[in-house]
């Protein structure tokens, strides 16, 4: 019954971005992308592709989307929307992080990239262009994606502040109490392998192109070199997600090191009210800016 409930209300999305799409004009860069994507696969095997070709797509995005924030602790007129101005990045915490940064990307997350191919042919991941769903589609499931990684994130990162396990584990994570955005992925290993484990769990469910691993990746890591960034900036186009967490929510962890837990969405430190703290704290600073 449960099972049949869930492609009940799967099947009802799908319609809904279907019928939708059916009133989008066809996107301009179809067919630069469609020829791109084809010169691929008539030049790279799918082991390349699902593996060199998905750490290339980690590497780039990842450090792409730090480099704003990394530019702008070097403009001033950009402190102000910095969320703790009285703890600048120093470059012996930005150098610290990115040594940390190497190992997790090629000691533990290419052995998982590694696993992508052989995941892609276990459950028949078609890579071709034909096969490929629209944009709409795509964001579709990369929302869906969210919100399961955001269910298990909420869940594992609260269990991870147990005072029996903080120390061992998600402590070093905690090594900067004002986080900027390259610190999204410091870890410890085994923080690495449990937290990220979420990622997976949403493909599991919603893959049926090899474009949405590369979409979803995208996706995630934008949205918590976002959180982590440190800044508060202004018409963000990513508040326009319903109960976007954003930097300052998830800054506030940091600084406080109790509530907040979840990665991207508001709701479930609503609902188990784990973000009382941050609301107390937020009212009052409003307060004190209207004196």
């Amino acid at each position: 019954m449960e099972v049949n409930g869930t492609a009940n209300i799967l099947s009802s999305a799908y319609l809904a971005v279907e019928y939708v799409d059916s009133f989008l004009p066809e996107n301009p860069l179809q067919e630069p992308l469609k020829h791109a994507w084809n010169h691929m696969l008539q030049n790279y095997s799918k082991f390349q592709i699902a593996t060199w070709g998905s750490l290339i797509v980690h590497e780039l995005i990842y450090f792409l989307f730090c480099l704003p924030g990394f530019i702008f602790q070097f403009l001033p007129f950009m402190q102000k929307y910095k969320i703790q101005p009285d703890k600048p990045e120093t470059w012996e915490k930005q150098w610290k992080c990115f040594k940390m940064l190497l190992f997790n990307h090629f000691c533990i997350q290419l052995p998982l990239i590694c696993g992508t191919f052989y995941f892609t042919e276990f459950f028949s991941i078609p890579y071709d262009w034909d096969s490929m769903p629209r944009w709409p589609y795509i964001l579709a499931q990369c929302f869906g994606c969210a919100v399961i990684e955001d269910t298990w994130h909420y869940f594992l990162h609260r269990a991870l502040h147990h005072r029996r396990i903080y120390k061992y584990i998600h402590k070093v994570h905690h090594d900067f109490t004002a986080p900027f955005g390259m610190q999204a992925e410091y870890a410890h290993p085994a923080e690495t392998l449990i937290l990220g484990a979420g990622f997976f769990i949403g493909i599991m469910v919603f893959c049926n192109h090899m474009i949405l691993l590369w979409a979803w990746v995208t996706f995630r890591l934008l949205e918590t070199i976002d959180v982590h960034s440190g800044y508060d900036i202004p018409l963000n186009p990513l508040h326009l997600i319903p109960f976007y967490a954003g930097a300052r929510f998830h800054d506030f962890h940091h600084m406080n090191f109790v509530g907040n837990y979840g990665s991207t969405f508001t709701w479930w430190d609503r609902l188990f009210n784990t973000d009382s703290q941050y609301n107390k704290h937020y009212t009052h600073q409003k307060a004190v800016k209207s004196d």
